[in-house]
Order: C-alpha cells, then sequence, then structure tokens
C-alpha cells in the first residue's frame, strides 16, 4: 500500500498542465500567475513630495534664509515647475512632483503664510530632502514585481496595474464535475426518511474548491446503479478535465466506481493509501489525459482528500508554487497504534511566544464531519510512530490551503 508521500507524488506525475490565458487584469484576483512581470519604469517616476507645506532649496536655509515669497502653488498631476531662485518657494502638495531647484520641503505645520510670504518657525531645523520620495526609490525600471507561480492577491492586482499591464496571463481554471455517489444521500431542501442522510460531501468539496479559485465546478449526485453510473461519468469525462468521485470505492457490493472507470477508459494510477482517514481513496487519468479522484464516502474522509491531494494537485497544474510546510505544537499527548498516517483534526491557537499550538480535536468515526466544525485543519502524524508527547512538532495542513 502506498505512503502518502509517494501517493502525491504519483499523482503530481500523472497530473498534466493546465494551459495560459489572457485576462482582464480585473478579474485576475484569485488567479495563478503565468507571466513575469516587470516595472514599467522607476518607482516612484519622480522625485515625489510626501507632505503639503512649501519646496525650497536647502542652499538657502544654510544661508539662514527663513522667509520665502510663493512663486505658485503645484499639484499632485501637475506637470513639472521649476523654482524660480533660492529666496522663493513653491506651495506642494502630497504627491507632487518635486519642482527643479528644490531639495527640501518643510510641512505646512512648521510654517506661516502673509501675503505671499512663507516663514518658517525660528526653532525647526530641517534636513536635505526632508518629505521627499526618492525617484527609483522603491525599484528600478525592468525590475522583477513578481514571478510566475504566484497566487494573485488584491495586493498583486496593484502592482500589476502599476506595471502599466491591462491584461494578465494566468493558469486556465479547468473544468472540474463533482460527482457524489449513494442511494441513500437525499440533497437539502428535500423531504429525507429515517434510513437516509443528508448530501454533505459533494457541496463541501465544491466550497473547497471555488474558495481557492476553481469556480468551473459542477456537482451531480448518482445513484448506486452501474448502468446510470456508466452513461453519467461517461457525460462528465467528455466535457471535464478533472472528475472528483465521492463514495463506491471500497470494498463493498454496491462500490462500482473502480470497475465503471475501467470500462470507460479510465486507467488506474494506485487504489489504497496507508493513511486514517480516507484509506480506500483511488486515483487514475481518463482517456484525454484528465484527472479522476474517486474520494471515500465518509464525510471526513472526502475532505481530507480533497483537502491533501486534489487541491494541491490542481494548484501546482495550475503553476502555483508550493508554499512552504508549516508546523504546529501538539497541546496534549496522543497515541495512535495503527501503523498507518493519521490526519488529525485540530484547533490552532498562538502562545505569547509566537508559537502555534495545536489542540487535536478527534473525531468520532469518518462520518462524523460535525466535529470538524470550527476546525483549522488537520496535522500529519507520522505512520512509523505510536505516539506523540505534548510539544511535538508535526506539519499542518489548513483547511483553506495558503
Amino acid at each position: 500500500m502506498l505512503t502518502t508521500a509517494e501517493a502525491i507524488d504519483r499523482i503530481n506525475a500523472a497530473v498534466r498542465p493546465l494551459d495560459t490565458e489572457r485576462i482582464a487584469l480585473a478579474g485576475a484576483a484569485g488567479r495563478v500567475l503565468r507571466q513575469q512581470v516587470v516595472a514599467e519604469r522607476d518607482q516612484p517616476p519622480f522625485d515625489r513630495v510626501t507632505m503639503d507645506g512649501i519646496a525650497v532649496s536647502f542652499k538657502a536655509l544654510e544661508r539662514g534664509i527663513r522667509r520665502f515669497g510663493i512663486e505658485t502653488r503645484h499639484h499632485a498631476g501637475d506637470p513639472p515647475v521649476a523654482l524660480g531662485s533660492e529666496s522663493s518657494c513653491i506651495e506642494v502638495m502630497t504627491g507632487a512632483v518635486l519642482p527643479q531647484g528644490a531639495d527640501c520641503v518643510i510641512p505646512v505645520e512648521r510654517i506661516e503664510v502673509t501675503d505671499g510670504t512663507a516663514e518658517i518657525e525660528q526653532d525647526y531645523e530641517a534636513q536635505r530632502r526632508q518629505f521627499v520620495h526618492g525617484r527609483g526609490s522603491d525599484y528600478r525600471m525592468a525590475s522583477e514585481l513578481l514571478a510566475p507561480g504566484a497566487l494573485i492577491t488584491p495586493v498583486d492586482v496593484a502592482i500589476v496595474a502599476s506595471a502599466g499591464l491591462a491584461e494578465v496571463e494566468v493558469a486556465r481554471r479547468p473544468a472540474i464535475r463533482v460527482i457524489s455517489t449513494g442511494n441513500e444521500l437525499v440533497p437539502p431542501g428535500l423531504p429525507v426518511a429515517a434510513h437516509q442522510i443528508r448530501l454533505s460531501n459533494g457541496p463541501a468539496v465544491v466550497a473547497m474548491l471555488v474558495q481557492q479559485g476553481f469556480t468551473d465546478c459542477r456537482h451531480d449526485l448518482l445513484k448506486d446503479d452501474r448502468a446510470s453510473l456508466r452513461a453519467r461519468i461517461a457525460e462528465h469525462l467528455d466535457h471535464a478535465d478533472v472528475l472528483i468521485l465521492s463514495g463506491g470505492v471500497s470494498m463493498g457490493k454496491a462500490d462500482f466506481v473502480p470497475a465503471v472507470l475501467a470500462e470507460l477508459g479510465v486507467s488506474t494510477v494506485f487504489h489504497k493509501i496507508s493513511q486514517r482517514p480516507g484509506k480506500p481513496m483511488w486515483f487514475g487519468t481518463g482517456p484525454r489525459g484528465q484527472a479522476v479522484f474517486a474520494l471515500p464516502g465518509n464525510p471526513v474522509s472526502t475532505l481530507v482528500c480533497c483537502r491533501h491531494y486534489v487541491l494541491p494537485a490542481l494548484l501546482r497544474a495550475s503553476g502555483r508554487r508550493d508554499p512552504p510546510p508549516e508546523f504546529a505544537l501538539l497541546t496534549e499527548e496522543v497515541t495512535f497504534r495503527p501503523e498507518l498516517t493519521w490526519f488529525l483534526p485540530v484547533r490552532l491557537q498562538s502562545d505569547i511566544d509566537g508559537r502555534l499550538r495545536a489542540r487535536p480535536v478527534p473525531t468520532n468515526t469518518s462520518g462524523d464531519f460535525a466535529s470538524l466544525g470550527g476546525t483549522d485543519g488537520y496535522v500529519e502524524l507520522a505512520r512509523d510512530c505510536s505516539h506523540f508527547p505534548p510539544g511535538t512538532a508535526a506539519p499542518l495542513h489548513r483547511w483553506a490551503a495558503p
């Protein structure tokens, strides 16, 4: 049986990179960047005034001049102007181009204006180039601002806009179809009998993917009938880049999913991983190279497998750079006897020293999804160890992938 690391390696080897498309910047947030973004020009592109006041020549201050005739007023967005003489000044506003010949800005709070003359407070000591944001001091023209592989944030949108780009290259969003299987499942809003259960896995999987920018997701509910499963899954394979199934992958007589997928030309890459929950997970590739994930039907198993395998695979296929690993310290002792990797749900808290601590929230069974409420993610406890004392540093996986 595969280890969790071996399963990830096989998925990564099988899932094909997504294509690139060019989109308007307005819709780029949440997408994965596929190009280098470089500076269009120096930033700031000119010596920029950072305080309302007057612009003067520092040499005049060194000569003891404290009173300056005001030549004009200069606002942000006005064309550049030049200082006429060292004994005069120009009123300037924050964001304006520093007038040529001036190299010091005196704040408006430290001057008094009378009849077109600005006088500096007697005890005020100025410095050369104070309140001046120097040209190119943030970065120079052609500097790299963003590298491919970034998940575009609102801040990144501002950076791309500053580079003068109205469009940007991003990874194409894959068409994803999520299929829940089971005769017992009833969607919310419909009457439910005592022997039935509410459908929850599919909506949760869709929500997890949409939260990470994979918005082309559609959900379907199928009964445990081999003929209808075959027909509907075939339709989804024709239109989807990624197929995610929940349920029907264990060893029961109604677990038809692996056999139906084989009939449809989906090649098995692996079936079962040495882990809890989610041991029966299945993965394969379709006739056109589609990635096909068949997740166990128990809700906790479905959510863990989607977060641990499906979501990272889609982000890598988009060209997203892997985030640095994250760890948290267990707050209490944990013992786990089976020789399996254990994905243990946790609630996070930080202590006064800034250390991240994880409080275990064991589920009653892998069907006890209600226990996941309020958890932040899960820690990964190694299969070759059975005892984890308080303070153990464990790999942390947040439900909302970073």
